[in-house]
């Protein structure tokens, strides 16, 4: 377990010296590749103007990652309890999944005519989908001996599905949600350079393009960090998550024994 943070903590330290070492010797400008020590100074500095767009940003993403869970839940439900409602409606998710979400984020913007909104639908396009494929998959990994043993005692539809089929899609689910946590970050950056909001409300990716304007390519490498950390952030705790779930009973939790 140590080895886990030791490792790539140590190779991380040894290339920010290394990226230090480069840009120093090489008397490279900071407008052209700052260093790390100016990347931190500016993350200084400049704290009380990145703060406020991490918060904009952050909340956008969790917004977008709570809608996503609740419909992709529910459409993967819906999907295993009919199969005519699949066949109908998971094409479609698959076009909204493949269509690249900078082609149609100017739609949406259009559309919505509220800018938070629009931002908050396209981070919901792109984090759903692995939750409802993964849903899906997990609702119809369940051992076929449980469903006859449930099947012999006489449950119905319903309680099958909340006593068998949703705890064993629950590993699966999790799953999509790591996966989905740092889609919906994505999302969010993507539509926020794509609507190029400005003001006080602005998020992290409008910072970045504010910084490319001005040059001061420093500030755009801390909020680059900033948006790193915040995704690095999102899957950890959404691992711990998974682990505190899925600890006792699972075997991907479940620890190699002594």
């Amino acid at each position: 377990m140590t080895a886990r943070f030791i490792a790539p903590a140590v190779m991380g330290l040894l290339m920010l010296v290394l990226w230090e070492a480069i840009v120093r010797l090489a008397e490279i400008p900071p407008y052209v590749l700052p260093g790390p020590v100016a990347v931190a100074r500016t993350l200084v500095a400049d704290w009380g103007m990145l703060a406020p767009a991490l918060g904009v940003t952050l909340t956008i993403t969790l917004e977008a990652l709570a809608a996503a869970v609740i419909v992709g839940v529910l459409l993967a439900v819906l999907f295993s309890l009919s199969r005519w409602v699949e066949l109908s409606l998971f094409p479609y998710a698959i076009i909204l999944q493949v269509t690249p979400i900078v082609a149609i984020a100017p739609l949406i913007i259009a559309w919505a005519n509220d800018v938070d909104l629009s931002l908050l639908i396209c981070a919901w396009l792109v984090a759903f989908f692995p939750i409802l494929s993964n849903t899906i998959l997990g609702l119809r990994s369940v051992d076929h001996n449980l469903l006859a043993l449930f099947e012999l005692y006489g449950a119905g539809r319903w309680k099958t599905l909340i006593y068998l089929r949703l705890p064993a899609a629950l590993p699966y689910f999790l799953g999509g949600l790591r996966i989905s946590g740092g889609l919906a970050l994505i999302g969010a950056v993507v539509a926020e350079f794509v609507a190029g909001t400005g003001g006080n409300a602005s998020g992290l990716a409008y910072r970045i393009l504010e910084a490319g304007y001005q040059l001061r390519i420093p500030r755009m490498f801390a909020a680059l960090v900033l948006i790193s950390a915040a995704g690095i952030a999102i899957y950890l705790l959404l691992s711990l998550l998974s682990h505190l779930l899925l600890r006792r009973w699972h075997e991907s939790a479940i620890g190699p024994e002594e």
